[in-house]
């Protein structure tokens, strides 16, 4: 899968901008000596998918988020891809997409099905679901990677509206991240007062260490 987003001007059609990056950019790059070997015949291209691409540069992206990505997560022993956290609402999947990814690893591991698990899944701006999910074990696993995949595209939905209602993302659960970083936390309900309203209720916080996806995913594997 390609996605490219490319910034034009004003009187650009949406169809010249395909053809143009088509023919310009990924047909050149795919038989090229350095990347054909990677392409065995189909693949599939989304250019600019959420449609007009006219604002672009400080006009469009201005600000500051995250930082100390590494200590936020796996302190180094663990690969990230490269997406801060905090500045981010969970509509961002940077943050709410690495919180699932934790889930359905911490998940994989708990019903047996590796020691251990390095879930990664990609997205493509303008689409709800996954791209691709890839699942490496490490040579730890008690069934084929592939088949941890196809379970965990069977038990786990992916779409980032359906992880922010899964994992309750909208809730005011983020303060307790700002120390002792987002993974490796013991999930806990705890009380929270509205600052407006004056009034407490209960949240439940680091949804995502939660193990409780391990039936379905056996099931999943069983077939």
């Amino acid at each position: 899968t390609i996605v490219i987003s490319t910034q034009h001007a004003e009187d650009v059609e949406q169809t010249q901008i395909a053809t143009d990056v088509r023919a310009h950019v990924i047909e050149p790059l795919l038989t090229s000596p350095q990347f054909e070997r990677f392409v065995d015949g189909s693949w599939n291209a989304y250019i600019n998918p959420t449609g007009k691409f006219t604002v672009g540069g400080p006009m469009g992206d201005a600000g500051l988020t995250g930082r100390k990505i590494i200590v936020d997560t796996y302190g180094g022993m663990a690969r990230h891809g490269g997406g801060a956290f905090s500045g981010k609402d969970p509509s961002k999947v940077d943050r709410s997409a690495a919180y699932a990814m934790r889930w359905v690893a911490k998940n994989v591991v708990a019903a047996g099905l590796a020691k251990r698990c390095e879930v990664q899944v990609a997205y493509a701006i303008g689409m709800s679901s996954p791209v691709g999910v890839f699942v490496e074990t490490f040579g730890t696993g008690s069934v084929h990677d592939s088949l941890i995949q196809t379970a965990i595209e069977a038990v786990f939905d992916l779409r980032p509206g359906a992880i922010i209602d899964h994992l309750q993302l909208l809730a005011p659960i983020y303060q307790p991240t700002a120390t002792y970083g987002h993974f490796g936390r013991a999930p806990y309900t705890g009380p929270v007062r509205n600052r407006t309203t004056g009034l407490v209720s209960d949240v439940d916080f680091f949804t995502w260490e939660r193990v409780n996806r391990v039936e379905e995913l056996n099931r999943a594997v069983r077939g």
